[in-house]
């Protein structure tokens, strides 16, 4: 049976980026996770650490219960990167440097789904994605360059949000340009899309997700 992490390894796993697995800690802490197969290194400058499948696992993992993992909740903690669903107060960060923040989130999601697909495809979301689908859709359209909707209620602009359907998100636009544009993006990310119209007020939304082959 594989020895445990360490309880230093194991604070440095569970400090990994929630969406790309990068690792923050001492060369001496990243070694040691490589040689246990837990961590690799990235390799081009500057030469990133990143949490193997096997990483990602055990910080999933109860560590009471290593083999039963908690259900994956959507929020992220304070202070963690996270993409814009949309419903964001308005104002929000849209400075070169949170630019820069989303366009390094979605490179290393590229980067986890060549690492955790079978067939190392990079054109189609990884298991973190079909755990994560609010998330996952959100930072497709944010790293695209699609406007998420501010806190007011007639904001244009996307929205992303659970649905009944355990593995399908919804997402709304007001505008019928940009609804279509949103489709168009998410199929590019490896999502599929169909435009439905509300039973009620006959409103168009996408319904989204994430395509297998």
């Amino acid at each position: 049976m594989t020895r445990p992490p360490t309880a230093a390894q194991r604070r440095v796993i569970d400090d990994a980026d929630p969406v790309t697995g990068r690792l923050r800690g001492t060369e001496a802490q990243l070694a040691a996770l490589v040689g246990r197969g837990l961590a690799f290194r990235h390799p081009r400058p500057p030469h990133a650490h990143f949490l193997t499948p096997a990483g990602h696992r055990i910080r999933e993992a109860d560590p009471a219960e290593p083999q039963a993992p908690p259900p994956a909740p959507e929020a992220p903690a304070p202070g963690v990167f996270a993409a814009r669903v949309g419903g964001e107060p308005a104002g929000a960060d849209a400075s070169p440097a949170r630019t820069r923040e989303v366009h390094s989130a979605w490179q290393g999601l590229l980067e986890l789904r060549r690492m955790t697909n079978p067939d190392g495809a990079t054109d189609r979301p990884c298991g973190w994605e079909r755990t994560h689908l609010v998330r996952a859709a959100a930072l497709a359209l944010e790293a695209a360059g699609h406007r998420p909707a501010d806190a007011a209620p007639d904001s244009g602009g996307y929205r992303v949000r659970a649905t009944a359907q355990p593995q399908a998100v919804a997402v709304h636009e007001p505008d019928a340009t940009a609804l279509r544009a949103c489709a168009a993006t998410l199929e590019q990310a490896g999502w599929q899309t169909g435009e439905h119209a509300e039973a009620r007020t006959r409103v168009r939304y996408l319904l989204a997700s994430p395509r297998r082959k």
